[in-house]
């Protein structure tokens, strides 16, 4: 509850007030479309709250009403003149309860500390409810939480293989997903003396970012978790300005491995959100990142046989698509590929003959000296029966105990090679499987209204958006219709009102049509609901105290594809260069068809120059032809079939900001 305005609000969102008379429409924020709080005037003669602008150009780069260029610095205060009378609106104490009173909007939290018989009794009360459980079941709400965490869904055993390596130790990008194979280390067919990129260089890194608010946005936006395709938590983007923008060391791309000593690898979407936001002067991070190829040739790959054997190892499957439980990496300071981990109850951990950290020589006869995890991983996709490995193993040598997966004991799974994953929790697949119980049909609102009366909700989206968003409600205020109704919620997508269609508009059209139809006496909207979190995830909204509300990146996954605003991208390269991207998902016959996402972007590559392309997209079609539908094994050739230049069809969801 607002000590200000005695109302219950987000932190950063706007004061909410009871007003006793109808507001000038000359003094109504054409964003919130509430009476201005704290105005501010642009450039080009318009009037908007400070918070509204001020969210409202994070996004966009015009004024709302007449979309001439604007920036933020370029708006100033409003009149002292205007600002007085703002604050002399009359206003009704909250509390109508306990305290009929009436007063100047400037007056409010005065009364409120001073003089409320209502606001002192909800002090009272609450401070009774609160002193048992804060001494009794949690820390206090400013506390960095640093020990491993009690929620059986995180791992408890300590921090994964990559982070246990000292903190700027070069490692290869080892991924834990189903059917990942990367066109970016597609490997040239000319010229058998050039220098073979047969290593993606990443680095893992802890940084210690300092806040002075503990409760300030990070500033970046993240895509991925264990219940999605991408498996890992990655940044899709960094926003100007912000902490980790001035901190300058983390960039898009880089997966987060560990928050305050939290191992967040194995996480899901929404528990990876929890841990970043929660709020301390100190965040300690630890992330992969990636650095792009290291260049070797052939002749660096002398391998000395001394203290060394050879091993032979056939491994059965019952048929093609039984996974083998094999995680495969590359290393910086040897080529080849290396076993990073056996998952328990895996064929391989099974058999008992491969170790973790044995060198793989060759797959079935095909030489991978100098092969990469995508080469292996397709040998082993398309083999029918016995998959026999030849492997080089240095005597006691083995890389550290791999940390346990949370409650995925029982799944198999792959990194850049192995076999697909084929059992998981059922529960994962609902986030991103396209007919799922997951996305909601939408739901009439008819509501008879006062003319005067305010719809009473905020929105954000808008086909002008970068990201190209349906319009969506950021917030139900507690002074209008919708809320007395109580349907319309926070996170629905609006359709249409009274016929008129949302679905295409940008923001200032959709703000002017819910306005000119709010003044009628009858109001029919037409929403969806497409927030739907397990009952087995952590609710998020006591975590949003300290950020302004927008849909999580995993709830866009939800949307119908009628509501998809589609782009095209066009990479081109030379002859001797990879696309630069990797990607996951596609159908697979245990799950159905998934969507592709993007899941790594390499520097230096024509993806990484375009900066189109981000991190958690979604690709919808390559040079025209759909992608539903096709597995990992068909999408790849395709794109490898493209010489020099690729049209990627995608839809972009912003990240969860953090």
């Amino acid at each position: 509850l607002c000590s200000e305005c005695g109302q219950f609000h987000l932190l950063l969102d706007n004061h909410l007030y009871n007003f006793q008379d109808e507001v000038d429409d000359e003094l109504i924020c054409h964003i919130c479309l509430q009476p201005l709080l704290q105005p501010m005037d642009t450039p080009c003669g318009h009037t908007y709250c400070f918070k509204c602008l001020e969210n409202f150009m994070q996004e966009y780069n015009f004024c709302p009403m007449d979309r001439k260029k604007l920036s933020f610095q370029q708006c100033h205060k409003s009149s002292l003149l205007v600002r007085n009378l703002l604050d002399k609106l009359v206003v009704f104490c909250p509390f109508k309860a306990e305290c009929q009173q009436t007063m100047q909007r400037c007056e409010l939290e005065a009364h409120l500390q001073n003089r409320c018989p209502g606001f002192k009794k909800y002090k009272s009360e609450l401070q009774r409810k609160k002193n048992p459980i804060s001494k009794g079941r949690e820390d206090p709400p400013t506390k960095v939480e640093t020990s491993t965490p009690k929620d059986p869904e995180v791992p408890s055993g300590g921090s994964s293989l990559v982070a246990e390596s000292s903190a700027a130790a070069a490692v290869s990008l080892g991924t834990a997903e189903p059917g990942l194979v990367n066109p970016a280390f597609e490997e040239t067919e000319e010229g058998e003396n050039l220098p073979q990129r047969t290593s993606l260089v990443a680095e893992t890194n802890t940084i210690e970012i300092h806040r002075e608010d503990p409760e300030e946005e990070l500033g970046m936006r993240i895509v991925g978790g264990k219940d999605t395709p991408l498996g890992n938590i990655v940044v899709q983007e960094v926003l100007r300005d912000s902490v980790i923008a001035t901190d300058g060391r983390i960039a898009p791309g880089d997966h987060i491995l560990e928050v305050n000593g939290v191992n967040i690898s194995s996480v899901t979407h929404c528990q990876a959100v929890s841990f970043l936001r929660h709020p301390g002067p100190v965040l300690h991070l630890m992330v992969l990142q990636e650095k792009g190829f290291s260049n070797k040739t052939a002749q660096q790959d002398s391998i000395s046989a001394t203290n060394r054997e050879v091993i032979h190892v056939t491994l059965i499957k019952r048929d093609r698509s039984e996974p083998l439980g094999i995680k495969l990496i590359r290393k910086t300071d040897e080529a080849g590929i290396f076993i990073l981990d056996l998952l328990e109850g895996g064929l391989a951990a099974k058999n008992g003959k491969l170790s973790r950290n044995d060198r793989v020589l060759s797959i079935n006869g095909q030489d991978l000296r100098q092969g990469t995890p995508e080469a292996a991983a397709q040998i082993i996709q398309s083999t029918e029966s016995r998959v026999n490995f030849v492997v080089l193993r240095q005597p006691g040598v083995q890389l550290s105990e791999p940390v346990e997966e949370g409650s995925t004991s029982n799944s198999s799974s792959s990194s850049n090679g192995g076999s697909p994953v084929h059992h998981r929790r059922r529960l994962d697949q609902n986030h991103y499987r396209r007919k799922s119980s997951y996305q909601k049909a939408s739901f009439t609102v008819a509501i008879k209204k006062e003319p005067k009366e305010s719809l009473g909700i905020t929105i954000g989206g808008g086909r002008d958006n970068k990201n190209k968003l349906p319009i969506y409600v950021t917030s139900v205020q507690p002074i209008g219709c919708l809320f007395r109704d109580g349907r319309i919620k926070r996170g629905d997508v609006l359709l249409s009102i009274n016929g008129i269609d949302l679905t295409q508009l940008n923001y200032y059209d959709a703000v002017s049509a819910l306005k000119s139809n709010a003044a009628s006496h009858s109001v029919v909207l037409k929403a969806l609901e497409i927030v739907s979190l397990s009952s087995t995830e952590p609710s998020l909204d006591i975590k949003e105290q300290g950020f302004s509300w927008s849909p999580l990146w995993i709830t866009w996954l939800g949307l119908p594809t009628y509501l998809h605003c589609c782009q095209d991208i066009i990479l081109t390269k030379g002859n001797l260069e990879s696309w630069g991207f990797s990607i996951v998902g596609g159908f697979e016959e245990s799950k159905g068809n998934q969507p592709f996402f993007i899941k790594t972007i390499v520097p230096g590559t024509p993806a990484f120059r375009d900066r189109k392309l981000k991190c958690g997209d979604e690709i919808v079609a390559v040079n025209g032809v759909p992608a539903i539908g096709m597995s990992n094994s068909e999408l790849i050739p395709m794109l490898k079939e493209q010489r020099n230049k690729v049209t990627l069809t995608v839809v972009s969801w912003p990240g969860s900001l953090v």
